[in-house]
């Protein structure tokens, strides 16, 4: 990997997370949810300040190219992203399923209460 390549992608790395830095700020995004990117970012961050380390890590785990290396650490992270999304999609599907269900008793309370007279509160 040629330095200039190198140097692109730190660079491209680096205005991603501060993006994602100033969309937290913003409150565009929630912390907990760009935790996953900023690992991802420091990871590609890494292997693009020290390209050799990819094929160490290909060696290590018995991937014959670093090519295959990177997708698979790609659709792990894929991966990661999605369980992630799956569980904060259930949190919030549970949570409108019990504002829907309150919501509904409140109404149903509101209903069976007798209505009563403004003019009958004054004699």
């Amino acid at each position: 990997m040629n330095i200039q390549l190198q140097l692109t992608i730190v660079l491209i790395v680096i205005i991603a997370m501060v993006i994602l830095v100033l969309m937290v700020r913003k409150k565009s995004l929630e912390l907990r949810y760009t935790l996953v990117w900023f690992v991802m970012g420091v990871g590609v961050l890494i292997l693009g300040i020290f390209p050799g380390l990819m094929f160490r890590l290909s060696e290590l785990m018995g991937i014959a190219d670093p090519v295959n290396m990177l997708f698979f650490i790609g659709f792990c992270f894929s991966l990661a992203i999605i369980f992630t999304l799956t569980m904060a999609m259930s949190r919030a599907s549970k949570k409108i399923k019990d504002l829907a269900q309150a919501i509904a008793l409140l109404e149903t309370h509101e209903n069976q209460r007798p209505e009563r007279n403004s003019e009958s509160e004054f004699e």
